[in-house]
C-alpha cells in the first residue's frame, strides 16, 4: 500500500456543532467495543467466525450518520458501524451472527449476509460486487419518483477488479443515477496486495472513464469522511449523478480471524496505528475541550456493559428448529392476487403479438412495471416486441440498457427493493449466461434469505430451428429449474404467451419467462382480449389419446403433434406450459391412463428437465407404467449452425424412433 498518505489526523470541523462532533465518536466507539467482545467470545470458542473491521470505523460510521435515515445503503462485511449507527437492535444482530431463529435470516445466513427494510440496509452477498447494481437500482426508483434521496454501496479495492463494478458504474453514470459508490481500500483483497489487484495510482481515477465524479480521502479521518459523503449526497440529491469516493484506510486485523496477518510488513501496521480513527479522534476532542476523559471512560463503561447484556440476550434466544414445510414456504413471497379469466371476446393474433399485448396490457395495469433491456425502447427490440411502446409509456419505463446483463438485473431486484415491478428483456436467452451470479445468488435466494420479493420478469427468447448457430439458439431453461427461488414459465400456444406473461408480472416472485423464437410468427391461434391470467402450475391437454403419453412443452408441443398425426398414434399429449411450478396431477392423471410416457424437450438430452420428470414417474408411478419411460432431446452439442447439422441436432426424427420403439415394448 502507498503510505504517501500523511500518518498525521487533521480535523477540520467547519460548521459542525458539538453534538454532532460528539455523536460521531459515539458511533465509532460503539462498533469498536462491539467487535472487541466478539474477538474476545471467539478466542473462547463462543462464536465460530469473524471479519474484522477495527481501524475502518470511520467510514462505515461517517457514511452513514452523512445521510438521511430512510436512504438505502448497501454494505460489506466490515460495515458493523453502518448496522449500529441504524439503531439496529444489537441482541439481534448477534443473534443473526450465531445463526439463531430471531437472527434475520432465521438461521439461513450468516454475518451482514441480509438486510432490513426497516432500517434501509441492505447487506452482501459473497461474490462482492452484486450489490453495487441494486443500489443503482434503488436510485432508479428515487430517481422515478421524483424523490430527492440518494443510495451509497460500500465496495472493496479487490471488489473493483470485478465485472458488476463496471457495469454498475457504467450504467449509473448513463442513467444519471443518485448513487455514491465508496471504497474501501484497505490495501488487500485477503492477501493479496493493492499491487496485484490494479495499476491505476489511485481507484477514484476510474471515475473519469464513466464520465463521473471522483475523489479520494482519509477513510480514518471521521470528520472528512461524514463531511465528504454529507455535501456530495446534497448536491447529488438536486442534481442526480452517481460519484465514485476512495475512501484509504487500513485493515488492522485479517480478513478474517483464522487468516492472520502474517503477509503484512510490520511497518503498515505502525503507520496505521498512529491514524487510529478512534483514538486520534479522541484526542481531539480532549484537546478542544468537547470532551472530558471522565465522560470517555463513563462511555466506555456504558457501552460495555450494554453490550455483554446484549450477547447474553442473544444467547439465550432458540436456534432454529428445522421444518421441512417452514423452509419450503420461504422460498417464494405468498401470492396475493386473484386469478383474472379470460373474456370470451377473442382475435386471431400470432404469438408474438399476443407477447406483446401481454405487455402492454401490464404496463397499462401496473404504472410501477419498468421494462429494461438492449434496444427495447425506440427500435422496439429486435424481435419488435416492444414497438410503439416508449411512444406510449415514456423512456423512464421502456429503458434502453447498455451491455451488461448482469448490472441491469441487479437494478432489477434494486426497483423490487422500493416496490417496483421489472421485465428484464435478454436480448437472446444464451446471453443469460453473464447475469448468473445476480439471478442464482440474489434474485432467486432474497426471499429465502431474509424476506425481500424479487418482483422480476426475465424474458427469454429461446430456442434453434433458425440457423442462428451455438450463440443464438440453444434452450438453457434446465438451468434454471435447477435453482430454488425462481419460477420457470414456457408457453407454446399465443393465448398461454399473453396470459402466462401478464401472470408472470403479476406475480410478486421472480420469473423466467421462455418464449421460442421458431413460434413467433410460426404460430397464431385465438386470444383473450384485455387483461387474464393462464394460472401457472397447470398444464394444459394439447389433446388426449389412449396409447401412450407425451410430456412437452415450447415447441416440443407441435413436434408431438405432427409426429404422432403422422404415425397414427394415439395419444395424450401434456404441454407444461410451466416448469416450475410443475403440474404433477397431470402428469399422474395420464400415466395411470395410458401406462407409457415420453418426455420430449429441445434441451440437450443430459441434464434436461426431461430426466427429472422421468425420475417422478419411476418413483412414484412405477406399477401404473407398461413400458420404461423414454426420452428425446437434442444432441449433446453445442447448437450447430448449417442447416442439416442443426436439423440433426434437434430431437425431431429421433421422436419419431423413440415412439415407436415405446409402442413395441
Amino acid at each position: 500500500m502507498d503510505t504517501a498518505l500523511s500518518s498525521k489526523m487533521e480535523f477540520t470541523t467547519g460548521r459542525l456543532d458539538k453534538e454532532t462532533l460528539i455523536s460521531l465518536y459515539e458511533g465509532m466507539l460503539f462498533p469498536r467495543l462491539v467487535e472487541e467482545r466478539m474477538l474476545l467470545l471467539l478466542r473462547q470458542g463462543k462464536i465460530s467466525k469473524w471479519f474484522s473491521g477495527i481501524g475502518q470505523e470511520a467510514i462505515s460510521v461517517g457514511c452513514t450518520l452523512a445521510l438521511q435515515p430512510e436512504e438505502y445503503i448497501f454494505s460489506m462485511h466490515r460495515n458493523l458501524g453502518v448496522f449500529t449507527s441504524r439503531r439496529v437492535p444489537l441482541a439481534k444482530l448477534i443473534a443473526q451472527w450465531q445463526g439463531k431463529s430471531t437472527g434475520f435470516t432465521k438461521g439461513r445466513d450468516r454475518s451482514f449476509h441480509f438486510g432490513t427494510n426497516e432500517h434501509h440496509i441492505v447487506g452482501m452477498i459473497s461474490h462482492l460486487g452484486p450489490q453495487l447494481s441494486l443500489a443503482a437500482g434503488v436510485s432508479l426508483a428515487h430517481k422515478l419518483k421524483g424523490e430527492q434521496k440518494v443510495s451509497l454501496a460500500f465496495t472493496g479495492e479487490g471488489g473493483t477488479s470485478e465485472g458488476e463494478f463496471h457495469e454498475a458504474l457504467n450504467v449509473a453514470a448513463v442513467w444519471d443515477l443518485p448513487v455514491i459508490f465508496v471504497i474501501e481500500n484497505n490495501g488487500y483483497g485477503l492477501s493479496t496486495p493493492s499491487d496485484s489487484q490494479y495499476r491505476c495510482e489511485q481507484l477514484a481515477d476510474r471515475a473519469r472513464g464513466y464520465g463521473m465524479e471522483g475523489l479520494t480521502i482519509d477513510g480514518n479521518n471521521i470528520l472528512e469522511v461524514y463531511q465528504t459523503i454529507s455535501s456530495l449526497a446534497e448536491k447529488i440529491r438536486k442534481n442526480p449523478k452517481p460519484v465514485l469516493v476512495e475512501c484509504m484506510t487500513f485493515r488492522m486485523r485479517g480478513h478474517e480471524e483464522a487468516s492472520g496477518t502474517k503477509y503484512v510488513p510490520g511497518e503498515l501496521f505502525d503507520f496505521w496505528e498512529k491514524k487510529d480513527p478512534i483514538s486520534t479522534y479522541e484526542e481531539f476532542l480532549l484537546k478542544e475541550k468537547l470532551v472530558s476523559g471522565d465522560y470517555i471512560e463513563n462511555k466506555r463503561k456504558e457501552l460495555t456493559q450494554f453490550i455483554k447484556d446484549e450477547v447474553a440476550e442473544a444467547f439465550s434466544e432458540p436456534d432454529p428448529v428445522a421444518e421441512i414445510l417452514n423452509e419450503q414456504k420461504d422460498i417464494f413471497h405468498t401470492l396475493d392476487y386473484k386469478l383474472e379469466h379470460p373474456s370470451g371476446q377473442t382475435n386471431e393474433i400470432r404469438f408474438i403479438d399476443a407477447i406483446s399485448e401481454g405487455l402492454l396490457e401490464s404496463m397499462t395495469r401496473h404504472d410501477n412495471l419498468v421494462l429494461m433491456g438492449q434496444d427495447i425502447a425506440d427500435y422496439g427490440g429486435v424481435f419488435k416486441i416492444t414497438n410503439g411502446f416508449v411512444k406510449q409509456f415514456g423512456g423512464d419505463r421502456v429503458r434502453n440498457t447498455p451491455l451488461c446483463e448482469s448490472s441491469i438485473l441487479g437494478i432489477a431486484l434494486g426497483l423490487s427493493i422500493k416496490g417496483f415491478k421489472s421485465m428484464v428483456e435478454m436480448q437472446f436467452a444464451d446471453f443469460v449466461s453473464c447475469g448468473m451470479t445476480q439471478i442464482a445468488n440474489n434474485i432467486a435466494k432474497s426471499h429465502y434469505r431474509w424476506g425481500q420479493k424479487a418482483d422480476v420478469v426475465i424474458r427469454m427468447p429461446t430456442g434453434a430451428g433458425t440457423g442462428a448457430g451455438p450463440f443464438h439458439s440453444q434452450s438453457n431453461e434446465a438451468w434454471f429449474t435447477h435453482i430454488p427461488g425462481l419460477k420457470i414459465f414456457y408457453p407454446a400456444t399465443p393465448q398461454d404467451a399473453k396470459g402466462l406473461l401478464i401472470a408472470a408480472i403479476e406475480d410478486p416472485n421472480p420469473v423466467l419467462y421462455f418464449e421460442h423464437k421458431a413460434l413467433y410468427r410460426k404460430v397464431s391461434g385465438p386470444v383473450s382480449k384485455g387483461y387474464f391470467h393462464v394460472k401457472p402450475g397447470l398444464a394444459r391437454i394439447h389433446r388426449e389419446g389412449d396409447r401412450l403419453t407425451v410430456i412437452t412443452y415450447g415447441m416440443g408441443v407441435f413436434w408431438a403433434e405432427e409426429a404422432l398425426n403422422e404415425l397414427n398414434i394415439s395419444g395424450d399429449i401434456i404441454d407444461l406450459r410451466t416448469l416450475v411450478p410443475l403440474d404433477y396431477e397431470s402428469i399422474d392423471r395420464s400415466v395411470k391412463k395410458t401406462g407409457r410416457v415420453l418426455v420430449l424437450h429441445e434441451d440437450t438430452l443430459f441434464g434436461g428437465i426431461g430426466g427429472e420428470i422421468s425420475a417422478y414417474i419411476n418413483e412414484e408411478l412405477f406399477e401404473y407404467l407398461d413400458a420404461p419411460v423414454m426420452r428425446a432431446g437434442s444432441l449433446d452439442t453445442p447448437v450447430p449452425f448449417a442447416q442439416n447439422l442443426e436439423k440433426q441436432f434437434l430431437p425431431v426424427n429421433r421422436l419419431r424412433e423413440k415412439l415407436s420403439k415405446l409402442l413395441k415394448y
